[in-house]
This record gives structure tokens, C-alpha cells and sequence, in this order.
């Protein structure tokens, strides 16, 4: 596709979100708020990975079209609000790519994947220091709580006590003859042992999740 015929179509589908959000336009989209919206963006964010787990093109790219919606919806309240704009959004994420690869944008050598990671964290880590984080290690609240908990793990190379919180919990199912009772507290170290124990062998604990739902899902449907 041309960059011109990208830009037309986002340029028109900011005029779109401008008419609709102006005198005369829709009710209900003139009176959405960025915390109004937010929860669309978590839903159009799953149904986006839904549509490419699908393996779908024409499921994906009506997916990630209702997901350019909200970010273009969002970057429209706050340009009325004389905050940034959509070029703004689109200006701060290009320079942090460039930022983030000196590899491949600023010619610095590196001896491999490793080697990547070290600078991307670092990069970040520099990033961080000219702004305060939104969240606890810069990890979202609103994550999915596996995807959370891996992550919070990880930044805190917090696997090994998860998992030994875990083992005793777990030992309760070795006893057959006897009833099994958990508390929330309990099932919840269980689970967060779980994701720890994905971190130590590389495994995405959500993905892990939704295959194993998905195929159950599937067994259902052929019943």
C-alpha cells in the first residue's frame, strides 16, 4: 500500500471520529471520556488476538480496524483538550522504535539476542528515569492476571519462593481419603506458582490457558 493511501484512510477516519465527536454528531460518542472508553480498548485488544489465533485476514483486519478506532477516538478527546494529537501518538512511538533498535537505526553492534535484550532493558530503564511509571514496574494493572503475575515474576526474579509456596498447597492432592478444602488465599499461591513455574520453563502461562481452552471448547462443540 502507498504511505498516501495510509494516510488518506486514517486522515478520514480522524474527520469521521471529528464529526462525530462535533455540534451535530452522535450523542453518545460526543459524550464518551478516555475512562469511558477504556474498557473497549481491553476488548477490541482480545478480540484482535482471537481474530489472529483464527488465522483469519479478513477476521484480523476487521479486528485491529476496531482497535485503530479506540486509539483514534482516544487521541481525538485529547486533542480537543489541546493535550497531543494523533500525530503526537504516532511521532512518540516511531522515536522510541528508532530509540529502542540503535542496531539496526544508529549502527551499534551487537553479538546476539542476548545481547538485544540487555539494551532494550537498559534503553527502557533510561526511559523511565525523565518520567514516573503509571503502574508498579510499569506493569498494567488491567493485564490479564496470569500474563501479570508472569511478568511482576520476572522483574523480580520471584519463581523459586512462588513455587515453594505452591508445593505445600499442592501436597493437599496427594492425600485421596482425605476432603480437599482451599481457600481463595490458597488456590490463588497455587496459580501463581503455576506462573512461575512458566516463567522457569519459557512457557506463557495465558497462551498455555487459552490453548487448553480453546480445544476444550472445541470438544464441547462436538458433542
Amino acid at each position: 500500500m502507498k504511505q498516501s493511501d495510509a494516510s488518506k484512510a486514517l486522515q478520514r477516519l480522524m474527520d469521521i471520529m471529528a464529526k462525530l465527536r462535533g455540534p451535530g454528531g452522535c450523542p453518545w460518542d460526543r459524550r464518551q471520556t478516555p475512562a469511558s472508553l477504556a474498557p473497549y480498548i481491553i476488548e477490541e485488544a482480545c478480540e484482535v488476538v482471537e481474530a489472529i489465533e483464527c488465522g483469519n485476514p479478513e477476521s484480523i483486519r476487521e479486528e485491529l480496524g476496531d482497535l485503530l478506532l479506540q486509539i483514534v477516538f482516544q487521541a481525538g478527546i485529547f486533542a480537543e483538550r489541546g493535550s497531543f494529537d494523533m500525530a503526537a501518538v504516532a511521532r512518540g512511538i516511531g522515536d522510541k522504535m528508532v530509540r529502542r533498535h540503535p542496531h539496526v537505526f544508529a549502527g551499534l553492534e551487537v553479538s546476539g539476542p542476548d545481547e538485544l535484550r540487555r539494551n532494550w532493558d537498559r534503553i527502557k530503564r533510561d526511559e523511565k528515569k525523565t518520567r514516573p511509571e503509571p503502574s508498579f514496574g510499569g506493569i498494567p494493572p488491567h493485564l490479564p492476571a496470569l500474563m501479570r503475575a508472569q511478568k511482576l515474576l520476572d522483574r523480580n526474579q520471584g519463581e523459586d519462593t512462588a513455587v515453594q509456596k505452591m508445593a505445600p498447597v499442592l501436597l493437599k492432592f496427594a492425600q485421596p481419603d482425605r476432603e480437599i478444602k482451599l481457600s481463595e488465599d490458597e488456590l490463588g499461591q497455587v496459580l501463581f506458582g503455576l506462573a512461575a513455574l512458566g516463567n522457569r520453563l519459557g512457557i506463557d502461562c495465558e497462551q498455555a490457558l487459552r490453548n487448553c481452552t480453546r480445544s476444550f471448547s472445541k470438544g464441547l462443540e462436538n458433542l
